[in-house]
Parts: C-alpha cells; sequence; structure tokens
C-alpha cells in the first residue's frame, strides 16, 4: 500500500520504519527534504533513518508525501499540523483517510506542556474543518511511538487503543491496518471526531505518569 507520512519526527520516523519493514510503500514528507543530515529534533537524521529503512523509503515534501498515498498520516507536531497540511495541499488529502496522529502540545512555557485546544474542540475537529473532504480519524496518539507499533512491549499487548472519526467506514478501515501494521487487538471506537477531545486531553496524565513510572513504556487499559 501507499502510505504517505507528514512529519519527520520521532513518531513519522517510528511509524514509517516499521511500515517499510512490513512492505509498505513508504513516502515521509518534510519542510526540508534535501536536508538529509540534519538531527530532526529528538530523531535521528533522515539519511540515518532512509539507512535504516535501506532505502527502501523516499523522503520527500509534505506536498509529494499526500499525493503519493493512498492513507496519509499526520505525525507533525500539533502545533504546525494545520500549517503542515496546507502544504500538503487540500487536493491531495481530499477523499483520502488522514490518519491523525498527532497531538495539541503546547511546550511555550516549559515542561509539562499544555494543550493548545480542549474541552470544546479538538486539533482532530480543526483538521476535519479546514479539510472537509478527507476522513479524518484520530488514533495512536495516546501512546508512545515505540508501543504505537508494537503494543506488545507492553503488557503482552492487553491494552487499549481509541479511534475517534465521522466516517465509519474510515474507522473500520483504520482499526483494520492498526490491526495488520502494527498488531493491536483492542481498539475502542470513541464515535465521533469530536470525541477526539477526550482522547487528546489524556496527555496531561499521560506526561504525569511518564514523570511517575520514569518510562514511556506503558497504555491505558479499559477494565470492564
Amino acid at each position: 500500500m501507499k502510505v504517505g507520512i507528514l512529519g519527520s519526527g520521532v513518531v513519522g520516523q517510528t511509524i514509517g520504519a516499521k511500515l517499510v519493514e512490513r512492505g509498505e510503500d513508504v513516502v515521509l514528507g518534510t519542510r526540508s527534504p534535501t536536508q538529509l543530515e540534519n538531527q530532526r529534533g529528538r530523531a535521528p537524521s533522515l539519511r540515518e533513518w532512509l539507512e535504516k529503512t535501506q532505502n527502501k523509503a523516499r523522503v520527500a515534501t509534505f506536498q509529494e508525501a499526500a499525493r503519493h498515498g493512498e492513507i496519509v498520516i499526520n505525525a507533525t507536531s500539533g502545533a504546525d499540523s494545520l500549517k503542515a497540511l496546507e502544504l500538503a495541499g487540500e487536493a491531495n488529502l481530499a477523499t483520502k483517510i488522514l490518519i491523525d496522529v498527532a497531538n495539541p502540545l503546547d511546550f511555550s512555557r516549559g515542561m509539562p506542556p499544555s494543550l493548545l485546544v480542549c474541552n470544546t474542540d479538538s486539533l482532530a475537529e480543526q483538521i476535519q474543518r479546514a479539510f472537509p473532504t478527507a476522513k479524518v480519524v484520530k488514533t495512536l496518539n495516546t501512546t508512545n511511538a515505540l508501543v504505537m507499533v508494537d503494543p506488545g512491549q507492553v503488557a503482552g499487548g492487553d491494552h487499549d487503543l481509541f479511534v475517534s472519526g465521522n466516517d465509519a467506514a474510515a474507522k473500520s478501515r483504520v482499526i483494520d491496518l492498526l490491526q495488520q501494521w502494527f498488531g493491536w487487538r483492542s481498539v475502542i471506537d470513541l464515535g465521533d471526531i469530536t470525541t477526539a477531545r477526550g482522547a487528546e486531553m489524556l496527555l496531561p496524565i499521560w506526561v504525569q505518569l511518564l514523570g511517575a513510572l520514569g518510562t514511556p513504556m506503558f497504555n491505558f487499559r479499559i477494565a470492564r
């Protein structure tokens, strides 16, 4: 499958490498596709990432990545997601499933971050309003990148993921992909795109748990 990933940081690189390992046709989109030697925040350089994928993936602009993907994944920083998606181009996102894994984190006052939007709105809703013909599905944002692509690393995979979105068929397709690509066994459909507010507002407690546990290798399990 052709997958376009927007964002070249830890999350984008981790998801991209896993999909390449599975044999998917991945294009990783970034603002600076020619600057392969620069370290990407806490992530390695794109040169190192390409070597890790045995050069089976390609690095390109946001626009090229979005055009390439049958499925597009938004793994950009939440504060920059709308700008990145604008660069990707509405026409390149139209009618496609857009998996949004970003969180609207505000680091302007240092750690811990606060949320740029919450309670009555969410980043996922903002993306859906800005790109009304895209089928936005919010998921994967409530756990660490390593757990995203290998849930078995925590409690043998006995924990939960959430999806939110307006298009039932798109959510069903994303749930199937989460199972096929990464091995997620339990995915809870929260409802329409407004329910992404709750998923995004889990991040403050996730950050506090990170500090208390001293590791990002954990996730939420819904006991019932």
